[in-house]
């Protein structure tokens, strides 16, 4: 187990160290902010000295090495515009960000793993074909699609829900939504896979032949089987969701951490930029472990063919 999870954490620390890196640069190849800061222009000595303030008139890799130091003590920069620290900027955030991605995650695996397993259950009903219905239509559509529509027939057209804001539990259903059934669609097509594929195996089989109910050959040979390969699946989901709130929160102009990081792209804010994507992908990453994780607990033949 040591050596299996030394190995991804090593994996993790080179991805980490390699998001780093490409998110550096490109952020200084896509422009300089001062055309944002002063939109009405400013004088040479004024932008020369913000240049110099901000360790832009340096070298590329001697910036690097800087923000690397930086890093090292803690210290991860301040908003070229506001002069707030990025780590009170993003934790200010994050408690509407977790509020909307953990409900989404809730309702996905509540609704969609029963849903995957009544289609596998009883795949020849009507309710099975309905169901996998939804789960195509829900996992081709993209989250920003999905949200721009649910906000055209719930807000403008039919005035039955708020579109922007969390100021009250209404306002949290059409983004938990837009989030949720992609992922349900995901979970409930995986889910009845791998159980399709848990129902042909020899030993579930033989089990039926004995005269073993439906219900516990359910339970204890088809479910549990099932539940092995949806743990990876899962996993991506939960990063998918984190992917997808960037845009969640934009359609609907929610208080989170997505908002802020498309801010920081548009005004080119590199210090809050370089953080966020940093974070993103320390949470991808950390998300992966724990899948890892979970997945030779629930399989130790994984662990033993690493």
């Amino acid at each position: 187990m040591i050596r299996f999870m030394s190995g991804r954490l090593l994996r993790a620390a080179v991805a980490l160290s390699l998001v780093l890196m490409i998110a550096f640069v490109t952020v200084r190849f896509s422009g300089e902010p001062f055309e944002r800061m002063f939109p009405e222009g400013t004088t040479v000595e004024h932008e020369q000295a913000l240049r110099q303030e901000w360790n832009l008139d340096k070298p590329l890799t001697q910036q690097f090495m800087i923000y690397l130091g930086a890093l090292a003590s803690g210290q991860f920069g301040q908003s070229l515009f506001t002069r707030e620290s990025v780590w009170q900027i993003y934790a200010e955030r994050l408690p509407a960000t977790l509020a909307v991605g953990g409900l989404a995650l809730l309702v996905a695996i509540v609704v969609g793993i029963p849903l995957g397993a009544i289609a596998a259950l009883w795949r020849q009903s009507v309710t099975a074909r309905l169901a996998m219905w939804f789960a195509f239509l829900g996992y081709a559509i993209p989250h920003y699609v999905l949200g721009i529509g649910l906000v055209l027939l719930f807000g403008f057209h039919w005035h039955l829900l708020p579109t922007s804001g969390l100021e009250s539990a209404s306002h949290f259903v059409l983004p938990v939504l837009t989030l949720a059934i992609p992922m349900i669609a995901a979970l409930a097509r995986y889910m009845r896979a791998a159980m399709l594929d848990a129902i042909a195996q020899p030993h579930v089989m033989t089990a039926l032949s004995k005269g073993i109910s439906e219900r516990r050959l359910a339970q204890a040979h088809i479910l549990r089987n099932a539940m092995v390969p949806l743990l990876t699946v899962l996993g991506l989901e939960i990063a998918g969701l984190v992917n997808g709130s960037i845009f969640v929160e934009t359609v609907f102009s929610l208080p989170g951490v997505g908002r802020v990081l498309v801010n920081a792209v548009l005004d080119r804010n590199y210090p809050v930029l370089q953080f966020g994507v940093l974070a993103y992908a320390a949470i991808i990453v950390v998300i992966t472990l724990v899948v890892d994780l979970l997945y030779t607990i629930a399989d130790p033949r994984v662990r033993l063919e690493a």
